[in-house]
């Protein structure tokens, strides 16, 4: 079924208000925690935060993190759309956008404790990785090492992306570690950590679940009250044991980790011999689960 241009619309309207509030906690993140900290976590805002100490030691002018984040952004987006195109960037170029007018225009105020840096590199982390995972959601960024590290690929295929990108973000952290000290340094590794954890929880969120394969003499009752009690779909799958040569039924289930207790007490009431195996699933897209692909 095709998108209609009005829906559309409202896609593009979500997705841009998304993109705002991703923007603006990675900000808040950035300006008021690391910063201050001098916790450096890799990235172009993480450059920024060097340039900015080192600048103002230098010449007793400190430069601001939005001109660094502009400066070193417009080369990187250039680079991008020569390798990947234009319609690449376009939703990262936004949180970009936003995010430079933000470092520039909000007001330099002492929000948190700098002093302790293990609560500001955890509350910095998680901050960070929300906004992290709200830019992913919708397909952006922030620019910087993520987009550089994406549009390399294109020319390095051998070597991943997630591996390209580590490998600049690492840089940036050395240099962090030359400027400030090893502690700061300890520091924002914990929380780039905490930062893909949280990122990690976002993008995953309803995504998740538990598969289940049993085989048992009590198919058909264990299926049918899955089916009556769950509201979970079974499927039945045929298989042969290779040492007993006898067919065996197979029951299928996708459940939730919240359903999967149930499921335990329902094989485990019609029959305790009964062959079980959970495994977890990463992704279940689907009725029950994320109905609507995005």
């Amino acid at each position: 079924m095709s998108i209609s241009k009005r829906e559309l619309t409202k896609l593009r309207i979500r997705d841009a208000f998304i993109i705002f509030i991703g923007s603006t906690l990675m900000t808040i993140a950035v300006k008021y925690i690391f910063d201050p900290a001098g916790l450096v976590t890799g990235g172009v805002s993480g450059l920024a935060i060097v340039v900015k100490y080192v600048s103002d030691t230098m010449t007793n002018y400190a430069i601001p993190l939005w001109v660094t984040n502009v400066v070193l952004n417009i080369p990187i987006f250039l680079f991008a759309m020569k390798a990947e195109g234009k319609r690449s960037v376009v939703r990262t170029g936004l949180a970009w956008v936003i995010m430079s007018i933000e470092l520039m225009i909000l007001p330099d105020l002492n929000l948190f404790p700098e002093k302790n840096l293990f609560l500001v590199s955890v509350f910095g982390g998680i901050l960070f990785g929300a906004s992290t995972g709200i830019l992913l959601l919708v397909r952006s960024t922030s620019g910087g090492t993520d987009l550089l590290g994406k549009a390399l690929r294109v020319y390095f295929p051998q070597y991943s992306m997630g591996r390209i990108i580590q490998v600049l973000d690492g840089i940036v952290v050395i240099l962090g570690a030359m400027t400030f000290s090893i502690e700061n340094t300890l520091y924002a590794i914990v929380s780039v950590y905490i930062t893909g954890k949280v990122a990690d929880l976002i993008i995953d969120h309803g995504k998740r679940a538990k598969i289940c394969l049993i085989i048992s003499h009590e198919n058909e009752n264990i299926a049918k009250e899955i089916l009556e009690e769950l509201d979970r779909g079974v499927t039945r799958l045929t298989g042969t044991g290779m040492y007993s040569r006898e067919d065996k039924t197979i029951l299928f289930c996708v459940c939730s980790n919240r359903d999967l207790p149930d499921v335990k007490d329902i094989v485990k009431s019609h029959d305790k011999r009964a062959f079980f195996v959970i495994g977890n699933i990463s992704e279940a897209m689907g009725e029950g689960f994320v109905e609507h692909w995005t």
